[in-house]
Parts: structure tokens; sequence; C-alpha cells
């Protein structure tokens, strides 16, 4: 039991999930933890008539499915299950309507979610949009955005006070007339930092595309057409903001109707923070997920045990909803009448790499669609076999042409592949269904020293073939990928390829095989290359919403770099003036690349640490004078840019091509300057990936090391902080 536990998983438990003493010292351990929860989830059987001894047994197994590291729920049940609070649902949404009185009375709600330790969901397509006319005082409305910041000034207030940070999803529909300030409201990266924004696009938006046609804008208010825009111009604008920023998602609003199991309560209008779980208003979300790591038996999948894990999974999920303290008495009431749980999983690409499959390959999209339609059977039986000793979900949408045989269920739905940033670092494998990040991290330790960690099984497949050392693995951490070092065979590069080794439509593709066999969505990050274009963007979108899915996020790696990641939001312009470069390391890396240049020969040095390129010299020859103090001045203040955290890629775009009278030739290849020179040098370094390490979303606020984009959301690998809560 428990030997799944890793040393940093057991930091991240003791840091945000065991019970503490006054004075912060935790005072239960990971295994009191798992009895915990299990001892309080079982108890849910007590409701249905089970003694203790039946209790006793349930907890039993519920201990096993945990203790194994088969089986882990969503963080606020491991966090909060058998203590006072009860809160164990991780995201809700509510409805927001067209009056003050609606808006402020979600607003306040909103504040309790969050106070729980709970994310919310929004739709803001029933607001009146901006300069619409108020009746009742004659006056202008402020449209919806401005309500959305609002609530992002109360999230940031709550969240002061918590240990799990609350996340906001704004929806708006395309057809909403103030669509476009909306598509391009988080181009200014200081607002609504607490909140992800998706598009909600409509069938009738993607026919006008196709067609080439304008596109009608309506106002909730009157529900009268009050504009027509191209549907390609406002198509080119979303995919531009999203290419920009990462943001707006899209979410299929039809497309998650048509799946809707309980449409007589309503349309579904909104998703929870992260997008994977559509809900009507007032529902909540029960998810827990398997890990697949787990599920592998001498490199092929255990589908007994697989089948073991999916149902005694989807009896604890429906415990959880029983035995849930809810915010609010109109969220159980909703939870209850559907009972919507959602059963994923996490640890996907480590379990390829156990079974020798790449991520980007026929067999593993065929294999993943192939394993999440067993999870889906399984789960659906399992809630069938609840339902016929506990009863369907109360808004069953049952006929009168019902047989005794006809199939029953406990809840509306089994499925959802949600975020698993912090529980998959407990279970010590990758974040949900998304490919590896990185071969290697830094780790961030106590008293500031860092530690290179290398994929567990790039370490073991690569001491048994005996290729590993010190120094390659330091080299993985600088480039961030195997696959340009030379030494890691091809077989094993190919089958350790990450996030950005790839195509991204792969991404996209794989997101498609798991949505066909859920009921929900699924939560995941299509990542894109710096380089990538704003049609690489726009082919996304329109492959996400071919290939079925119910909506789709992107991320291109450094769109963000401008921005500065912390609790309390942007540094201002004051304290950005006050940048000091890194002092210089004591030791470096580094290469020496001779050019010639219209000057004499130029010898250019181009050096790095643990954090990348930190300095550059460059020295003309034996030739002294002016052309000498130039070069080296050159260099200084290179260095200092480096070592202040400008990225060597925007360095070389200053230099490159400025002319000098004299320019030179070197491998066919004009050198203008020196200058020049020197750019073509630093930009040969980050093309062989020395100066170049994991992508990075930016920095965790909580320790320094570098934030992943996954699944929707930014994690930090290191201690488990999520933006996302």
């Amino acid at each position: 039991m428990l030997e799944f536990l890793t040393k940093n998983a057991t930091v991240v438990l003791e840091r945000r999930y065991l019970k503490k003493d006054d004075k912060g010292v935790p005072v239960e351990t990971p295994a009191d933890m798992f009895r915990r929860v299990a001892m309080a989830v079982a108890a849910g059987d007590r409701k249905f008539g089970a003694d203790d001894a039946q209790v006793a047994e349930t907890a039993a197994d519920f201990l096993e499915l945990m203790g194994n590291g088969w089986f882990l729920p969503n963080s606020p049940t491991l966090m909060n299950a058998g203590r006072r609070l009860g809160q164990l649902s991780a995201c809700f949404v509510l409805p927001v309507g067209d009056s003050i009185e609606s808006i402020f009375e979600t607003l306040k709600h909103t504040a309790m979610i969050h106070k729980s330790g709970g994310g919310t969901g929004f739709s803001f397509s029933r607001i009146r949009p901006e300069n619409d006319r108020v009746l009742s005082t004659a006056g202008i409305a402020s449209g919806p955005i401005s309500f959305m910041q609002v609530y992002d000034t109360a999230t940031e207030t709550v969240k002061q006070g918590g240990t799990r940070r609350g996340a906001n999803m704004g929806i708006l529909r395309v057809d909403h007339p103030d669509i476009r300030k909306f598509i391009t409201c988080k181009d200014d990266l200081s607002i609504l930092n607490n909140f992800n924004i998706s598009v909600g696009i409509t069938s009738g938006f993607m026919e006008a595309l196709a067609k080439g046609e304008s596109f009608p804008l309506v106002n909730p208010r009157t529900g009268e057409v009050v504009d027509s825009v191209s549907a390609r111009a406002l198509f080119d604008r979303l995919a531009h903001s999203a290419w920009k920023t990462g943001e707006p998602g899209v979410v299929f609003l039809d497309r998650m109707n048509a799946a809707n199991p309980t449409p007589a309560l309503g349309e579904i209008e909104a998703t929870n923070p992260c997008g994977e779980q559509p809900l009507l208003p007032y529902e909540s979300c029960t998810l827990g997920s398997i890990n697949l790591s787990a599920m592998l038996d001498g490199g092929k999948p255990d589908w007994e045990r697989l089948s073991r894990a999916a149902r005694l999974a989807v009896r604890f999920l429906d415990n959880v909803i029983e035995i849930n303290r809810y915010p609010l008495p109109e969220i159980e009431e909703m939870t209850k009448r559907t009972r919507k749980i959602g059963l994923g999983v996490m640890g996907y690409a480590d379990m390829l790499i156990g079974m020798g499959l790449p991520y980007d390959s026929e067999q593993a999209v065929e294999f993943a669609g192939e394993m999440m339609a067993g999870i889906h059977r399984e789960a659906r039986e399992a809630s069938q076999a609840l339902a016929k000793e506990r009863g369907n979900f109360p808004a069953y949408p049952g006929s009168v042409h019902d047989t005794p045989d006809t199939p029953r269920m406990r809840n509306a739905t089994v499925t959802t592949i949600a975020p698993t940033g912090t529980i998959s670092i407990i279970a010590g494998v990758s974040s949900g269904i998304e490919p590896l990040f990185a071969v290697a991290y830094t780790r961030h330790v106590l008293d500031g020293e860092k530690l290179p960690e290398v994929h567990p099984l790039f370490e073991r497949i690569a001491r048994q073939s005996g290729f590993y050392s010190e120094a390659l693995a330091e080299r993985i951490l600088r480039k961030g990928s195997v696959q340009q070092i030379g030494e890691v065979p091809a077989e094993v590069r190919r089958l350790f390829r990450t996030s950005h080794d790839m195509d991204p439509l792969w991404h996209v593709r794989v997101q498609a095989a798991f949505q066909r066999h859920t009921d929900n969505a699924v939560s995941k990050t299509v990542n894109f290359p710096r380089e990538a274009t704003v049609q690489d963007v726009e082919q996304a979108f329109l492959l996400a919403h071919e290939s079925g899915c119910k909506g789709i996020t992107v991320y291109r790696d450094s769109c963000r770099e401008k921005q500065v990641l912390s609790v309390g939001g942007e540094r201002q312009p004051e304290e950005r003036a006050k940048i000091q470069p890194r002092p210089r390391p004591l030791r470096t890396r580094g290469m020496t690349e001779r050019m010639r240049t219209g000057c004499g020969t130029l010898y250019v040095t181009v050096n790095s640490d643990e954090k990348g390129v930190c300095e550059v010299f460059a020295q003309m020859g034996k030739t002294g004078g002016c052309a000498s103090s130039q070069t080296e001045a050159t260099g200084r203040l290179i260095s200092l840019a480096l070592r202040s955290g400008v990225r060597p890629e925007a360095i070389v775009k200053q230099l490159v091509g400025i002319r000098c009278p004299s320019p030179a030739w070197q491998n066919s290849k004009m050198v203008l300057s020196c200058p020049d020179a020197v750019a073509q040098v630093l930009a040969r370094c980050g093309e062989t990936g020395e100066t170049r390490g994991a992508p990075s979303a930016g920095v965790c606020p909580d320790c320094g090391n570098t934030l992943e984009h996954a699944e929707g959301c930014l994690t930090c690998r290191s201690c488990g902080f999520s933006k996302c809560g």
C-alpha cells in the first residue's frame, strides 16, 4: 500500500492535503488521509441500509482502490472528506440573469463556493449588450464584460484567505452583440486573471463559416437581430487571440446539448472552469480518475484490474454525492436530481510508454478509443447496477413504454476526462491524457537547492540500455527534449516525444478519440510551438469540430512571456524598472564559433548554465580599435539582457540583418556585420537545443518552478500549484 508515493508526492500532500494543527504542522500521514477518505465515503452506504460490517467492507475496497494508486478522487474530496468542511465538489455552474439582482445574487453564491474551495462556471450570454437601454433607469447598459470584471475582483478578494484558489469560466455565445470585444478582452494580460474564457460556438455559426456568409448578432434582451458580422472575420479574430494569449477557448454548445441527458431540466449554457464538465445551473461536479499507468501487467493492459477499478470508482463517486456538504441548498437539490459523476483517467502517456506505443501514432489513437470505450462500458454497467440497488436518478427521463428490462441509470452521466494536475503528481504519473510535457524537470527543494529530475520510465530504460549518465540528464534538462540527443537511441526518442515534439493535430486526434466514449467532455490543451501561425490554430479549431470534440483549448509556447505570474497579478511599471540581472554563475558550459566578418575574424562564445544561455563574448582576433571595443560592448549588453530574463530569440531578432559597409561570406552564407555574426551564432545555439529548456507557461508563484499549460490550466509539477484551483 502507498508504494506509489514519491518523495515529491509526499511533500505535496503535506503542504496541501493533510490535516494540520493550529501551527500548520500535519497531524496525519498520507496513510491516515486515505483511510479517512475511504471511511467517510463508505459511510454513504448507510443511507441505503448498510450495517457497520458492510460499511467496513466498502471502506476496505475504497482503501484498496486509492492505496494501490489505482484511482484518486478530485482534490476537494481528498482534502475534506471526513473533516468539518465536508465540501467535496471541485466545480459548479451558476446562472447569470439580465438584472442587477440576478447578477449580484450569483456573485454572492460565487463567493460562498470559492470560500469552500470550489470553482465556478458561468454563461454571461443573457446579459444585454454594452450601450443597450436600461428601461428602469433610462440609462445605458455596461455589458457582460464589465460584470465579469466585478466577478474577477471578488474572486481575487476571496482567494486571499483560502488554501485552494477559486477559478472561473466565462462563456459568451458567438451570436452575442459584444462577442468581438469578448474575444479580445484577455489580450490585456492584466485583467480577468481569475477567469478562463471560451466562446460558445453554435452549429449556425459553423455553417455560415463554411459557406463564407455573414452571421447575425442577437440582443438577448429582445431576441432581435441588431447586427451581422462576417463569420470568417470573427473566426479569424478568435483564432488570432487564441494564438496570441491562449484564450479564448471554444465550446461547441449545440454538440453539448445534443448529449444533454436531461433536456427537460434546461439547456446547457456553461461548463466548469476547465471546460470538461457541461452543467446545468446549480449542478456540481463529482469527479475522479483512474491511474492508467497502474493498469499494466507485463507491458499489456490488465483489463480485469481496470474493470474492478472502474466499477469501484463509480460506487465511490455516487457515495460522494450522498455525503457531500453542499455550499447552497439549490446546488444540493439540483446535483441530487441528476447525480452526474465523471470518471476519468490519468497517466495515459505513461501507459503508452509502458506498452511501447508512441503517443503520436495511429496505434495509440486506436488504443485510446478502445480503452475509453471499455471504461465507459464498465462505468455504465456499474451505474445500472446501483440503480437496481438504490434507484434511478430522480430526473431520469423514463417512458411509459419502459419494461422491467429497460436499462436504468443511477447517474445521468458517468464519464469525464478532467484535469488531474495535482492528483497526478500524488500518483506520480503524467497528467490526464496529455503527452509528456518534458523528459526532465528542475525540482526546487529546501534552501534554494535545485535538483534535476528525469522521468522515471526514461531513466529506467536508459539504465537498462546502458546509456544513462548524469551528464545526459543535465543535457536533457537544458533541452527539455531528447529528440536532438544523438546518444539516445532512435526508438527511445520516438517513445519519449513531448507535447512540443509532435504535430499539434495529434493532440486533437487523441482528444477526439477519448471524446467519442465520454459522456461529458475532455479537458486537454493543444500545445503549439512558438513559431506556429494563426492558420495553425484555425486548423486545430476546425479539426476539433469535424472530429466530434465538445470544445478545444490551445496554447502557443511563450505566448504570454511578458506576463509575470504572481498571486497579486502583474508587476507594476515601477517594479519592472527595478529588474536586476541574476549574478553570473560560478560555472558555465558553452561553445566558441569562428566567424568571418568584413572587419576581420570574430570569435563568438555562447555560454549556458542550468537556466539556459547566460552570456555571450565576442572578440576580434588580433584586431584592436573601435571594432574590438564595440564587439566587446555588444557581448556585455547581450549578457546583461540574458541574465535579466530576455529570451535569446528576442536578442537575435534585434541584431540579425544589421549591415556594415564590408559584408563577408562564410559557408555560402553572407555575414552582414559583427552584430549579425553574433546573432547567427546565438540563433544556431537555439537550433541545437543547447539554450532552450522545456517550454514554459510562466513561473510558479509558490515555488518558482516552471508552469505547464496542460488540461486547460496552468499547473506546477513541482509543488502542485494550480491556477484552476
